[in-house]
């Protein structure tokens, strides 16, 4: 028999941007449904009313849809499930496994101050537990589960193996607060229940949830999921990643004009590998991926490595396709869009740009000679490489090219002419034509531009240079 597809989630709270982190998780959660036929859930842990907004919400649904993982079925609001939230909990409490305590702020407050002073463990056990239903109070109270009080919760974690916890150390965590909206945990349990979800995979900064959540779904008969927690990402100084050591949100990389697949790639190998591969393609890592194969150990963030990545992915794209990445990311950038006839121009040109390329901000600047209009605006290095001395060359340069016939191979046998008649080094020639042809002292080849450029506009914007001397 065929094991069952399995069934991830991936469930942020909307309280802000797509962290780099979540990005990561949901990646991974990803990656598993569609490596083994399963199913990838997204669901919206919005029951914090007061930090959740639409604009986060928004933001995450962004933030996915640029790294290109797709969900199945609409996204789940956690907030709109609160009855069903709590139609489980008042089943615990008529199971006998949760029970209403009325214990106020201040008495769990002296219960505390109380242990403490005796040496006792400070974990609250509230006298409500096996209270005579005779004796309970009118006014309001918390529902907490019964937590089993002797021996241990012990997860089998795919990832970190086994973890075990002493009972005696885990309280009797509440289920329903007083106004009677369902807790963060009970919350959790019921959804992945409901929803199907056969594997939890998300931070190991949520290991210790995972001893209160099982406890939930044991008392209620339910099967538990298989857990998998990830290490957290670290920046290069070993610390949790923040904004100090780069953009925190995937928005940021979008902006810095990172390729989506690039990211993909990036964030998969943060404490997953495949052998020793660096480089590949998403359906690669869908075909690879596992959950046996993630490491207990924090990855660390390197731009260098994510640079290198990003610019194997451009050399590595489709030019048309890159044309098109582009132009979007100019459009998301506010940037003038090309017209179609400079598009065509772009993508023929796409195997020069992306030559040197490690991000879209790069073949944004790299193909500004192609979209530019005359006059061509000069940066500052491409302005001083024209003084005197290289105009006057540049005059004499383009009355021999007048006359040549404007083909790459005899455009460099010109121009290399040139210069050993001139007795110059050929980049003493080309860097003046690159600043005037092109705007930048980056770009393609030079005999590659004049030809992409045509013989008029060539020498059209070489003697724009000209006349503003």
């Amino acid at each position: 028999m065929s094991p069952t597809p399995p069934v991830t989630r991936f469930a942020p709270s909307p309280t802000g941007f797509l962290h780099i982190g979540g990005a990561r998780t949901a990646l991974f959660n990803w990656l598993y449904a569609r490596a083994k036929g399963g199913t990838f859930l997204l669901r919206i842990e919005d029951t914090d009313k007061a930090r959740s907004t639409p604009e986060a919400t928004e933001a995450i649904f962004a933030g996915l849809k640029w790294l290109g993982l797709d969900w199945d079925g609409d996204a789940v609001s956690q907030a709109s499930q609160a009855e069903r939230h709590a139609e489980v909990a008042h089943e615990l409490l008529e199971k006998g496994a949760a029970y209403k305590c009325f214990a106020t702020q201040e008495e769990i407050a002296a219960f505390r101050e109380e242990a403490k002073a005796a040496g006792r463990s400070t974990v609250f056990q509230s006298p409500w537990r096996d209270a005579d239903p005779a004796t309970m109070r009118n006014g309001p109270y918390v529902v907490r589960l019964k937590a089993p009080r002797d021996g241990e919760t012990v997860v089998d974690d795919v990832v970190q193996g086994r973890v075990a916890w002493k009972n005696e150390t885990l309280d009797d965590l509440i289920l329903l607060r007083s106004d009677g909206t369902p807790t963060y945990m009970l919350a959790v349990v019921v959804d992945d229940h409901d929803m199907g979800v056969t594997h939890v995979i998300r931070g190991d900064d949520h290991l210790t949830n995972a001893a209160r959540q099982v406890l939930i779904f044991d008392a209620m008969g339910w099967t538990r999921p298989a857990f998998a927690h990830i290490p957290l990402i670290h920046g290069p100084d070993g610390a949790k990643f923040s904004k100090r050591h780069g953009a925190p949100g995937v928005e940021g990389y979008r902006d810095m004009g990172y390729l989506p697949a690039a990211m993909r790639n990036y964030l998969a190998r943060l404490s997953w590998s495949h052998g020793d591969e660096e480089f590949f393609t998403t359906e690669q890592a869908v075909e690879w991926f596992d959950l046996d194969a993630i490491s207990k150990g924090a990855a660390r963030f390197d731009f260098k490595k994510l640079e290198n990545l990003s610019g194997q992915h451009i050399r590595a794209m489709d030019d048309a396709a890159l044309a098109d990445a582009l132009c979007d990311f100019m459009a998301v950038q506010h940037e003038p869009l090309p017209d179609h006839a400079t598009k065509v121009a772009i993508a023929a040109a796409m195997p020069a740009l992306k030559e040197r390329a490690k991000t879209l901000v790069d073949l944004v600047d790299m193909s500004y000679y192609l979209r530019a209009e005359r006059p061509l605006t000069l940066d500052e290095k491409a302005t001083s490489q024209l003084d005197e001395i290289t105009r006057n060359m540049l005059v004499r340069l383009t009355e021999r090219l007048r006359n040549v016939s404007w083909t790459h191979n005899d455009l460099e046998g010109e121009i290399k002419a040139f210069a050993g008649d001139e007795d110059l080094k050929l980049g003493k020639v080309m860097q003046p034509m690159r600043a005037a042809l092109t705007g930048r002292t980056t770009s393609p080849s030079v005999f590659d531009v004049l030809v992409q450029l045509g013989r008029d506009e060539s020498l059209a914007r070489i003697e724009d240079q000209l006349a503003t001397a």
